[in-house]
Formats: structure tokens, C-alpha cells, sequence
């Protein structure tokens, strides 16, 4: 991937910084949007730098139109155009179907929903032919296992449409647009030492939680010249959650 520009929407912990790292190593040069933790993004930047890699860190709440349209510009004007796009944000808003707001409802699918189709359709205005858009999504979106995440799975479940659509959109130009969803990975979210882990791992065939590099991994191959005719595609890396 050397001379290739990835923006990571979300790359600075967890999943996000597992993609940070590995397309990195693959040579891609890096715009990473993050919305806390300022100092353990600045850690992150600062091995990833130590690396040999060129970065840019961008602060911004994607859930804002403008100030994920900003960040967006930020990358573009300090790299030019985005090679690889990786959606990578997401929230997680549970609980009893009756304790939901509206602006649960309304955050959820700004975070979830309309970030990736924002960043998707700025990037792709810029985006040079052959070019790459990969979501991370959840296997959530295809079997729910119990009460308590109709607005998460809701949100995820929308992602394999915006995909698909954003496929058809974009494939005149061989850029092509994929969706990656995860089974429960082992990160700060949901550690697999955690005290759900043992629920969590419950509808697997392999009985461990995934790795972050695991699904990193999957991100570089769809992001690489070898997945050129591979567009429109969901892609679930759950340990045979969905089986």
C-alpha cells in the first residue's frame, strides 16, 4: 500500500487502531478521526510515527456533519485524495425497549448510519479510480441474541443497504465497497475476560472471542489490489456466529 492514503473513521482504539496498525505496516499513509482519549491517540500516533509511518490525527465528533466534513477536508488537503476509506465509529446505545429516547434513536443512527454514508460520499467525490470503502459493522445486524439492542442492530442492519447501494454508485469507477462485521472481539468494549464474555462467546462454534488483528487482517486483504472484484459484499468474521 505505500504511496496509498487510508483514512480511518474510529482508528484509534480497539478495532480501529488493530486497522491503524496494520495498514501502516502494509506502508499506507494514515489520517486517523478519533473523538476522546486525546492522550491514547496521541500514544497510538506516536508508535505508529516511531514506525516510520505518516499520519495525521483529527479530533471530531462524527456524529456532527460539519465537523466530520471538516476532518475529511483536513485529510484531503494534507494528503490529497483518500485511497482507502475505513468507517470504523460506531455506538452502542441498549436497554429496555421502553427506557429509549428519541435522541437515543436520533444518535444512533448519526453515529452508526449517516457518518458512513457522509464520509462515503465526500471521500468518493475525491477518490482516485480502483479506490476502496470498507465499513465495520456487527453481526448483530443478521441474528440478535436476546432483548436490549433493537436500535444497535437496527443501525448495523442498515449498513448492508448503504453498501450495496454505495457498490452500484461507484463501481463505474472500480472502487469498490465492502462491509466487514465482526462477531464479539476481544477489546476495552467487550474484553474477553469480561463479565458477559461467557454469554457473549455462547452462540460461537469457535468458543473464543475474535482478535483485533484478526479483523484487521480481513480490512487489509479488502483494502489491497487482490479484493479488485470483490464490491457489494458483507463479510462476517464471528466464529461462526451466524452459522
Amino acid at each position: 500500500m505505500q504511496g496509498k492514503v487510508a483514512l480511518v473513521v474510529g482508528g484509534t482504539r480497539g478495532i480501529g487502531a488493530a486497522i491503524a496498525r496494520r495498514l501502516a505496516a502494509e506502508g499506507a499513509t494514515l489520517a486517523l478521526i478519533h473523538l476522546g482519549r486525546t492522550a491514547e491517540a496521541g500514544r497510538l500516533a506516536a508508535e505508529l510515527e516511531a514506525g516510520g509511518a505518516q499520519l495525521l490525527l483529527l479530533k471530531a465528533d462524527v456524529g456532527d456533519p460539519s465537523a466530520l466534513s471538516g476532518a475529511i477536508d483536513a485529510a484531503i488537503a494534507r494528503f490529497g485524495p483518500v485511497d482507502i476509506l475505513v468507517n470504523n465509529a460506531g455506538i452502542a446505545v441498549t436497554g429496555p425497549l421502553e427506557d429509549y429516547r428519541l435522541e437515543d434513536f436520533d444518535r444512533s443512527f448519526a453515529v452508526n448510519v449517516r457518518a458512513p454514508f457522509l464520509a462515503a460520499q465526500k471521500v468518493a467525490a475525491a477518490m482516485r479510480e480502483g479506490g476502496r470503502i470498507i465499513t465495520i459493522g456487527s453481526v448483530v445486524a443478521d441474528h440478535m441474541p436476546g432483548p436490549g439492542g433493537t436500535l444497535y442492530a437496527a443501525s448495523k442492519s442498515a449498513l448492508g443497504g448503504l453498501t450495496r447501494g454505495l457498490a452500484r454508485d461507484l463501481g463505474d469507477r472500480r472502487i469498490t465497497v465492502n462491509l466487514v462485521q465482526p462477531g464479539p472481539t476481544d477489546t476495552e468494549r467487550n474484553p474477553a475476560d469480561g463479565p458477559n464474555a461467557a454469554d457473549n462467546r455462547m452462540p460461537l462454534a469457535i468458543q473464543r472471542h475474535g482478535k483485533a488483528e484478526e479483523i484487521a487482517s480481513l480490512v487489509a486483504w479488502l483494502a489491497s489490489d487482490a479484493a479488485g472484484f470483490v464490491t457489494g459484499a458483507t463479510y462476517d468474521i464471528d466464529g461462526g456466529w451466524c452459522a
